[in-house]
Order: C-alpha cells, then sequence, then structure tokens
C-alpha cells in the first residue's frame, strides 16, 4: 500500500527528473533510448508525420537506457510522464499503459501484422487493447570471434551443437590463443533465461506463475561451475553487486574472450565498434537437453496514461507503424522485424556490412527455433521477479558467498516478495 508519505516523495523525485510536459494539446513527447540511431531515425519520421499533420508538434527527447528503466517508472508512479516511450520492460509497465484502439484507422492490418506481440502489452490475458507495438523483434543470443578459431585452428560447432560443446571448443581457443578466457553472458537475469529453458527450466507453471524447478537449478549449476574452473570471465558477473546490469560486449570487441551471450540488438555496436580488428559472427543458441533458445523480446513504442492528446499520440504511433515506415525504420537501424507482413517479405539493409547482414540473417533464422516458455517469459509482466533476484543470487555463489542450492532457496524467497510487492 502506497502511503501519502510515499505519493509525496514519488512525486517529488519525478518532478526532479520529469521532462518537460507538452506546451498544448497537439505537442507529443516522446521518451526515446537507443542502441544505434533508432531515435534520431524515429524523429526524422516524426517530421514526415508532422508535415502530414499541421499543428501537431513531435519532441524526441533522447535519454540513456537507464532513465528508461530507473527513472521513467517513478514518473509515472507519480502521474507523470511523456506522451510515448520506448520501453523493454514491457509487461511491468503495462497498467500506465494508453489504449489507442480508437485512433488507429484499421485494426485489422495491427492484428495481422502485430497480433503476435500486442500481448505482451497488453495488461491482462483478456485485454483487447492496442497500447503500442513493438519497434523490433530482438532475440538473445552468441557472437563468437571467428578469427581466434582459426588462429587456434579449432572447427566451431555447427547449428545443433550443445552449450557443453561450445564451452569445451571455447576453452580449446582460449588456451591456443592464450585469451584472457572462453566466454561471457551479458550480466543479466535476461540473458540467463534462455539456457535455463534450454536446460529444461519451465520458468512459469500451468496456473502461469513463476516457478523454480530442476531445470532452471541445472543452468545454475552449470553457470557456476563454468566460472569456478575457468571458462566464463569471473569479471563480467563478479565485478559489479546486486542485480546492476553489465554486458559482455566491451570484453568481446577487445578480444579477451572467444564466445559471448549477448543479443540481436548488439550488431550495430561491432560492426561500428570492432570495423577490422577481426572477424566475427552470431552463432544458433547452444542446445540444452530441453530446447536451443534465446528469448524474444524488443522494445515497444507505449503510449502512456499521463499523455493529453490522446488522438495525435495515437496517429503519430498508427503513422509509424504503416508498413512503408516501419520498413524504413528497421532498414535503416538494422533490426530485425516484429511486423508479420515485412518479415516475410525481407528487410533490405544497404548500410550494413556483410558480416552484420550475416548476422541478422542468423538472428531471423533463429526465431523460429524459440521455445514456447521464452515467449511467455518475455510477456509475463513480472518477470524482472525472477531476472533480477537470479542476478543478484548467481553472483553471490560465483564468488562463493553461498552455494547454487542456497542460491535457488534466495531467488525463490526474492521471487515470491518481488511478486506480492509488484501485486500491491
Amino acid at each position: 500500500m502506497v502511503t501519502p508519505v510515499s505519493c509525496f516523495r514519488l512525486a517529488a523525485i519525478a518532478a526532479a527528473i520529469s521532462i518537460p510536459v507538452a506546451s498544448h494539446a497537439a505537442d507529443i513527447r516522446v521518451m526515446c533510448y537507443q542502441d544505434g540511431i533508432e531515435c534520431t531515425v524515429t524523429a526524422e519520421l516524426a517530421k514526415k508525420f508532422e508535415a502530414a499533420n499541421p499543428g501537431t508538434k513531435v519532441i524526441i527527447d533522447v535519454v540513456p537506457y537507464k532513465t528508461i528503466v530507473e527513472q521513467l517508472p517513478v514518473q509515472l508512479a507519480a502521474g507523470q510522464g511523456p506522451d510515448i516511450a520506448r520501453v523493454t520492460d514491457l509487461g511491468g509497465l503495462s497498467k500506465y499503459y494508453m489504449d489507442i484502439s480508437a485512433h488507429v484507422k484499421d485494426r485489422a492490418y495491427w492484428e495481422a501484422n502485430f497480433g503476435g506481440t500486442l500481448p505482451w502489452l497488453r495488461p491482462s490475458a483478456t485485454d483487447k487493447g492496442i497500447y503500442g507495438f513493438m519497434s523490433q523483434l530482438t532475440m538473445t543470443g552468441p557472437y563468437v570471434n571467428k578469427t581466434l578459431f582459426e588462429q587456434a585452428k579449432i572447427a566451431m560447432p555447427g547449428p545443433k551443437a550443445t552449450w557443453d560443446e561450445w564451452v569445451d571448443a571455447t576453452r580449446k581457443v582460449s588456451k591456443a590463443t592464450q585469451t584472457q578466457a572462453a566466454l561471457a553472458w551479458d550480466r543479466s537475469g535476461h540473458r540467463f533465461a534462455g539456457p535455463a529453458i534450454s536446460y529444461g527450466a519451465k520458468i512459469l507453471d500451468a496456473k502461469g506463475e513463476l516457478v523454480l524447478d530442476e531445470g532452471y537449478k541445472t543452468a545454475i549449476n552449470k553457470f557456476v561451475g563454468w566460472h569456478k574452473d575457468g571458462a566464463m570471465l569471473k569479471e563480467v558477473w563478479g565485478g559489479s553487486g546486486g542485480s546492476s546490469y553489465a554486458d559482455s560486449i566491451g570484453e568481446f570487441k577487445n578480444g579477451r574472450v572467444a564466445m559471448v551471450l549477448s543479443g540481436s540488438w548488439q550488431i550495430n555496436r561491432l560492426q561500428k565498434d570492432i570495423g577490422n580488428a577481426f572477424d566475427w559472427v552470431a552463432v544458433p543458441n547452444p542446445c540444452g537437453p530441453a530446447a536451443c533458445t534465446g528469448i524474444p523480446g524488443g522494445a515497444a513504442w507505449v503510449a502512456l496514461k499521463t499523455s493529453k492528446s490522446p488522438k495525435e499520440v495515437g496517429m503519430f504511433l498508427d503513422f509509424l507503424a504503416q508498413e512503408a515506415n516501419y520498413s524504413e525504420f528497421t532498414s535503416r537501424t538494422e533490426n530485425i522485424p516484429a511486423h508479420a507482413g515485412l518479415a516475410k517479405k525481407g528487410v533490405p539493409y544497404p548500410s550494413a556490412t556483410p558480416g552484420a547482414r550475416a548476422a541478422l540473417a542468423t538472428f531471423s533464422a533463429g526465431v523460429a527455433n524459440l521455445a514456447p516458455a521464452a515467449y511467455q517469459f518475455q510477456g509475463y509482466r513480472f518477470n524482472r521477479a525472477l531476472m533480477l533476484p537470479t542476478v543478484t543470487r548467481v553472483t553471490q555463489a560465483i564468488v562463493g558467498e553461498m552455494s547454487t542450492d542456497e542460491a535457488m532457496t534466495k531467488i525463490a524467497a526474492d521471487m515470491a516478495d518481488a511478486v506480492k510487492q509488484a501485486q500491491k
């Protein structure tokens, strides 16, 4: 229960960090973060929208991703915020989303092209509203330093290789090339979930509630074991405390590991930062006994209840969602489309290097191998109740503060408490 004092504090915090509100009904403020040039492209598309809708002004406020994760929820809880935001905590923020169904030209178009992911944004399973759309589909998955494999004269495992086979291969590469470690995973419960499901974790039970099982425990034991025997670069997970995020791409581009588990959104960064330093490739998600899956996801453009311009917000999102505009966004930002029509047709990536185009093709092909549990996990509105404790407790097991059994017990307790708090 939120007390009057808590409400006052939330309001004070939100006031201190809030983005200015629109000056009149036809102004639309958009809070946007970008992995590459997503906000830049959106701003250019917004100019086209403004030209077709005189009197409506779209203001793109570019913010760090940390602002989206940490500050936007505080603003929204205090009843403040922008008209539209680009978010990744799809279900967790759903109570703040605004239904724009009445302001889109063709609902059937939305259902045909975004029907698979529209439920991710709905606050309940029975809700049929349109609250926004996925700006792109992402997928977690690995990248491999091809040059190191060639130097070590080690063959890369095939498309159905297991995690054990990849760990064994990268160990050999690391030893032959004197690389710091064999591999690393992003410090993220989201990244951990793919291998966990591959090892048999169900994530959600028959009632649709979070569950920890032997599959999840197996993944923890494997992961902690790889850290303790030196296969994993310990600094990525062991170098931070709590549930804070750390990616592994920095270690990869600096040549410290032969393989990382990150995701498709890193393609632009790799293309830009690595250049000709070495050859890299995206490879299919390694297998466990149950699956060979990553986790689907991505960012979504969502309409927010804080908006005083619902009609204009709906019109602008409807504009961005149209195939020609969505295609331009996807092509220029080099992302995987969440638009069914474009996914079927294929998207040109004229600015991508051959390596980046190959990586995009690998991730796109991997969508067919995503396990049902992966989609369920991504769409579950309390999924952070599992992700965040996993990072905290697994790290404690890695650095020797507790056993893996104790980590499982702590994750279960933390998870139950987080869900309870979120439901208040």
